[in-house]
């Protein structure tokens, strides 16, 4: 034992330790590349008696080596449903921390690191050396452990621990097992190799945009989304997104916005993104204060304040703040895995408003703004649109064909085998190939995105011994720093940067003229901004030539839509996107014959759409751990919403179809299935029928079903209409409608005759109705038996509040 009482050397029995630590902490957070049943068995008490006091509970497990235990995680996941687990996908990168925090009141706390993992022997019987330390100690280092373990956390690696998520891991965890026997020779092997791996090195990130007057003006498009956002704001929508281009200025946007709320937070989930926030606000509105609330610093009292999401994600941190302690929120993007602590602030905070800015809105691997701002769309602007006016680079799109069979390497559900993926592409003709692209019609200054740190080392080596000056830039890079090289490629002294995912956000270098992908796009999303990479104007550059690989891997067939301007649907995303879309007249898409023979068998071959949206549905049921909502399908899944009404009549249809309902839900669904389907379907110019439905539904489970007059509903009816300013606007300002917004005796004789003559007897008298207006009573042409009332409630009011939200979104 050490003689400094802040700091102590555990060599055995650590589980003693932690089960002391977490008997009055108000924050547990665990993080271990290893997890074994026997290790959650041991503290599984623990950890419930401390979820039932109050306490947070975060945990963060590795599947590096497929050493944890997939029945550890099923018990971990039924300990209780407060607790957040997470699974961290290592990808064959090594992954082996072993943390464990404690957060007590008072500013006090306890940090163990060292070398158990989550087992058995690791905490109770096992030689180890584990150091604590007492957070007053080292209150720098224990602040930084706990933000950092946040960040870990919400990383774009991990998935939620659901039953989805451990039954994808147990499949590739037996898998590994019969294919490797010899597991502890392997494990040994890995971590000796680790001992040459660099530290990452980071750097200050240009501003967006460069301080040139005094006092900084809107651009065009800033100023056509502030119009927009006035609007909504006027129209009292209380949230709202701006979807804008790479490089259109998002951040000042949010800036200029600012101008009329006196105190702001602005929430990120990168340091980089923060900082030059921070800078941006300072020229727009550098009378105020700002500060920067994350790991390190803790500025709360700035009229500005500038916060990590790991940061907010711990409620200790947010609830430093009062509820209604900013009047202004604006949210960067950001990946799908921290959904659920960005929804954790969201549902804390209350704002006048606030503001969601994204450039890459559109679904395909996980979740955006859309649903954190409630799918209102104040302003879009398509980069197609914004070059067309001159506000970004041009392009010029040459698809060269990748031979390299993708159909043989083995899908992880969200990422191909690494090492089959390797084999692929760490071969001298592929290498070859890329490089004979690459050189015909490259121009100054290249950014490659590769799939992994070794084919972004043998590529880079590759293009050197052909005379080219290039850089393997990521986290073991040892031969400059970022900072370096992005000086370097920007003064010309280097022709390529090989990178994996280093430059998708957060990091611009305007003078970039070339984009190179030699990866298969797994995510549009990360497509999207990878593209915007190029797309910044710059003096001396003309346009971005963009070079992209394309074999037939998942997705191949539908990236080329990005650089399509479409139309949008109903419920505001994508439509149909053609499979060589027509670009402005100072762009190009050339293809290779290969290419479009391969990109119309792939589309061909797509799965049929029933089949697309039960794919999915069964993403976001794992994201979530449980059947969505209507309304969450709609504003988290990433097909359109109302294909499942129109592909299986109703969202109870699908979930029928789709094998989701017990049999005593089935026995409902086939018994009121007509019912269903005319909700879903009724004809909804005006809101009018579902706002004397949810009428209906708010008298509870057991009422719900009975019949409702005209002058029953008024009073309801009318304040729900003008409640909100967007609702009257939309539904409620015709030049008769306007003479009620006054509530008196004579507006309900008036409103009592609109239900009447309009939701009431429109919906009764159409074709199939599912309802009847008798002896003035509004109500429905069937019978519920009692024990299907509770169940038929639940459902009806989740397709009358759907139907509602996408009949009010405000979309442009």
């Amino acid at each position: 034992m050490s003689t400094n009482l802040n700091v102590k050397l555990i060599t055995r029995n650590l589980g003693d330790e932690l089960i002391a630590g977490m008997q009055h902490a108000t924050g547990i957070y665990i993080m271990t590349s290893f997890l074994m049943q026997s290790g959650v068995n041991l503290l599984a008490p623990h950890l419930k008696k401390a979820l039932d006091r109050g306490a947070e509970v975060k945990l963060l497990a590795g599947d590096y080596l497929y050493i944890t235990q997939p029945e550890g995680l099923q018990k971990l996941l039924s300990i209780d449903d407060r607790l957040e687990a997470r699974l961290w996908r290592s990808m064959g990168t090594s992954f082996h921390p072993k943390a464990y925090l404690f957060d007590y009141e008072n500013g006090e706390g306890l940090l163990i690191v060292g070398s158990s993992n989550f087992s058995f022997s690791a905490l109770k019987t096992g030689y180890e050396w584990n150091l604590a330390m007492n957070a007053q100690a080292e209150p720098y280092t224990f602040r930084s452990a706990m933000d950092q373990f946040m960040e870990n956390l919400y990383h774009d690696t991990t998935l939620p621990l659901t039953e989805d998520t451990i039954s994808l891991y147990e499949e590739e965890y037996l898998l590994n097992h019969r294919k490797n026997p010899e597991l502890q020779r392997q494990i040994i092997e890995t971590e000796e190799a680790e001992a040459d791996i660099g530290d990452w090195q980071t750097e200050e990130t240009p501003a967006e945009e460069p301080q040139t007057d005094t006092k900084i003006r809107p651009r065009p498009a800033q100023e056509m989304a502030l119009e927009a956002l006035t609007a909504t704001i006027e129209e009292e929508y209380d949230r709202a997104m701006v979807i804008m281009a790479t490089g259109l200025g998002k951040t000042y946007l949010a800036a200029f916005l600012a101008q009329r709320y006196k105190r702001v937070l602005f929430i990120a989930h990168r340091e980089e993104i923060l900082k030059q926030a921070v800078r941006s606000f300072q020229h727009v509105l550098p009378e105020r204060s700002h500060g920067l609330y994350n790991g390190e610093s803790k500025d709360s009292d700035a009229d500005c304040v500038f916060a990590s999401i790991y940061t907010l994600g711990m409620k200790k941190h947010r609830e430093t703040f009062a509820p209604d302690a900013f009047d202004l929120i604006v949210i960067d993007e950001f990946h799908h895995a921290a959904a659920r602590s960005y929804q954790s602030v969201i549902d804390y905070f209350q704002p006048q408003f606030m503001l969601g800015i994204t450039a890459t809105p559109d679904r395909m691997d996980g979740q955006d703004v859309y649903a954190l701002c409630g799918g209102n769309v104040a302003y879009r602007i398509h980069f197609i649109e914004a070059i067309r006016r001159e506000w970004l680079a041009p392009f010029q799109y040459y698809g060269v064909h990748d031979e390299t069979d993708y159909s043989g390497i083995r899908w992880l559900g969200s990422h191909y085998d690494e090492e089959q993926l390797l084999a692929a592409q760490l071969r001298e003709e592929y290498a070859e190939r890329v490089y004979e692209a690459w050189f015909k019609r490259r121009q100054t200054r290249t950014i490659a995105f590769c799939s992994s740190i070794q084919q972004a080392d043998y590529l880079s080596d590759y293009f050197r011994t052909r005379g080219s000056r290039t850089l393997s830039l990521h986290s073991r890079t040892r031969e400059m720093s970022r900072d370096e090289a992005i000086r370097r490629l920007d003064a010309g002294e280097l022709e390529v940067l090989f990178t994996v995912d280093l430059f998708n956000e957060g990091t611009d270098i305007p003078s970039v003229d070339t984009l190179l992908f030699v990866r298969p796009t797994e995510s549009l999303t990360v497509f999207t901004q990878q593209v915007g990479r190029g797309l910044r104007l710059a003096e001396g550059k003309s346009h971005c030539v963009i070079i992209d690989l394309i074999g037939n891997y998942r997705n191949a067939d539908v990236k080329l839509g990005l650089f399509a301007e479409y139309d949008e649907d109903s419920d505001g995303k994508n439509g149909r996107l053609t499979t060589v879309p027509t670009v402005p007249d100072s762009c190009s898409i050339q293809l290779e014959t290969a290419v479009v023979n391969l990109l119309e068998e792939l589309s061909r071959k797509r799965a049929p759409h029933r089949e697309k949206l039960h794919r999915d549905f069964l993403d976001l049921k794992g994201e979530l751990g449980r059947i969505p909502t209507y309304l969450e399908l709609h504003l988290q899944g990433r097909s359109v919403s109302k294909g499942y009404r129109d592909e299986f009549g109703s969202y109870a249809g699908f979930l029928s179809w789709a094998g989701m309902l017990d049999d005593r839900e089935q026995q409902v669904y086939e018994r009121y299935e007509a019912w269903l389907r005319d909700v879903e379907k009724t004809v909804m110019t005006k809101s009018y029928k579902m706002v004397v439905l949810l009428y209906m539904l708010e008298r509870g489970a057991d009422r719900w079903n009975e019949p409702v007059t005209a002058e029953e509903a008024a009073a309801f009816f009318h304040g729900y209409l003008t409640e909100k300013e967007y609702r009257k606007v939309i539904d409620f300002s015709d030049k008769e409608s306007k003479r009620l917004w006054d509530w008196n005796e004579q507006t309900q004789t008036k409103v009592t005759k609109l239900i009447a003559d309009m939701p009431m007897s429109k919906w009764a008298g159409a074709k199939g109705s599912q309802t009847e207006l008798a002896d003035g009573a509004f109500g429905l042409a069937f019978e519920v038996a009692e024990e299907d009332k509770a169940l038929l409630h639940r459902w009806t009011r989740e397709v009358c509040e759907y139907r509602l939200h996408v009949h009010f979104e405000r979309r442009t």
